[in-house]
């Protein structure tokens, strides 16, 4: 069964950072594209950051860019996203999600985690 398991998320001030890891069960990311998303209370879910199964690919939404760096270690099957310099505005719940995009990490995808909850805050 393929699974996505968040983790890494939890309460921070603002200034500081966090490692969000996603770990994939019942198949290799090898192939796979990964995105994380976030949802914030009364917003829509929003791209923050994909890369592409070669990870010769990477995007960021404005917000976060020079802040969050995405990587993957294909050998523990594992994503990340390094968040550094939080804002009590990236408070949400993230989601990383994976499909089989070629070329790049733009797509749709049907494979999605639980998420896990980040909150900035003093």
């Amino acid at each position: 069964q393929l699974q996505l398991v968040e983790s890494g998320g939890g309460l921070v001030q603002p200034g500081g950072s966090l490692r969000l890891s996603c770990a994939a069960s019942g198949f290799t990311l090898d192939y796979y594209a990964i995105g994380w998303f976030r949802q914030a209370p009364g917003k829509e879910r929003e791209g923050v950051s994909c890369i592409s199964s070669s990870a010769g690919s990477t995007y960021y939404t404005d917000s976060v860019k020079g802040r969050f760096t995405i990587s993957r270690d294909n050998a523990k099957n594992t994503v990340y996203l390094q968040m550094n310099s939080l804002k009590p505005e990236d408070t949400a719940v993230y989601y990383c999600a994976a499909d089989r995009i070629i070329g790049s990490c733009n797509g749709e995808y049907r494979y999605w985690g639980q998420g896990t909850q980040v909150t900035v805050s003093s």
